[in-house]
């Protein structure tokens, strides 16, 4: 089999992949197909996602639902201004019977890692997520330990409730893939749920799908998607704009960039294609870039950041002809 075969192949298992995944949380999470799709493309594109909605419309559930489907560990950290760096990172105990200490690691060493309501806990604390967000490692007593692959980080936030809460400092947010909204669902939803858990809640039904070394591998064909030059001078194009804008205090960095366009490349696997296209960089810019702006006199605004992309996908001019794999 030729290498371009091989890649071909790995394309098309990734592709249908994704579509088993996302077909397989929405069995638990009706109503929010934008936000599970959104979240098996941060899984594909090795990336952090932060949920926010109100309480009770599902964040937690579809962490659960895609940690199952995928068959991978899950842990879940309810965030409360007590909470320590080591209840996340892990500690040091002293074995007796060995005479040695022994590393006994924390919750941020799973598959999925559900952090939820993180704004209610303390930047110290915060901020022993940067690393394993960033890095992919937990550094503890000056050992750094790797976590698993895949990795994917769910951060839940109530937009709506600040009493009591830190705000996430602008490296945090900048370390989240997207921001995705999870809102209320119709009323033909809202009574299919009911429905659905009268007798029990679906989420005990859910079986794995695909392995957790499927989805490594499949993120590894996401890196493999061509991205043409244009393509890359378009979202450094629209990057650039979001600090040039009179409405806005700070604009997006050059590792949201890095973040869009690995975000393109994994809308293009779900697409079924081995090429990206401005198509998916437009798709997916207000998830990805909205959080990452401060506004001019508003402090932090994802939804003033939104209104900016929208307003910035229709100034910046789209390249014609953008070259897939030739």
């Amino acid at each position: 089999m030729t290498v371009a075969s091989m890649q071909i192949l790995a394309l098309d298992e990734a592709t249908a992949a994704y579509q088993r995944l996302v077909a397989n949380v929405e069995r638990v999470i009706s109503g929010s197909t934008g936000a599970v799709r959104a979240a098996v493309i941060c899984l594909f594109a090795e990336g952090n996602l932060l949920l926010e909605g109100v309480p009770g419309v599902g964040k937690t559930m579809l962490a659960r639902a895609l940690a199952r489907s995928i068959g991978g560990s899950f842990s879940r950290v309810q965030a409360t201004p007590d909470l320590l760096p080591s209840d996340l990172t892990g500690i040091s105990v002293y074995d007796q019977d060995r005479h040695e200490f022994r590393f006994v690691p924390g919750p941020v060493f799973a598959n999925v890692v559900l952090v939820d309501e993180i704004n209610r806990t303390t930047p110290r604390t915060q901020s022993a997520l940067l690393e394993p967000m960033e890095e992919r490692n937990a550094t503890v007593e000056g050992v750094t330990h790797p976590l698993p692959r895949p990795y994917l980080l769910v951060a839940t936030e109530n937009p709506v409730e600040q009493h009591g809460t830190y705000p996430l400092p602008e490296g945090q947010l900048d370390r989240f893939t997207m921001t995705v909204a999870v809102g209320y669902p119709d009323r033909d939803r809202a009574r299919e749920i009911v429905r659905r858990q009268l007798l029990r809640h679906p989420i005990e039904d859910v079986e794995p799908i695909v392995s957790a070394d499927e989805i490594a591998r499949h993120q590894d064909a996401v890196r493999a998607v061509h991205v043409d030059g244009t393509l890359i001078d378009y979202v450094a194009a629209l990057v650039e704009a979001t600090r040039l804008h009179p409405d806005v205090a700070l604009g997006a960095s050059p590792r949201a960039m890095l973040a869009l366009m690995h975000a393109s490349q994994a809308r293009a696997v779900a697409e079924g294609r081995d090429y990206a296209l401005p198509d998916d960089a437009k798709a997916l810019a207000p998830a990805v870039l909205a959080h990452r702006l401060i506004p001019k006199g508003h402090g932090h605004g994802t939804a003033v950041g939104r209104d900016v992309i929208r307003r910035l996908l229709e100034e910046v001019p789209v390249p014609l002809g953008v070259a897939g794999r030739g």
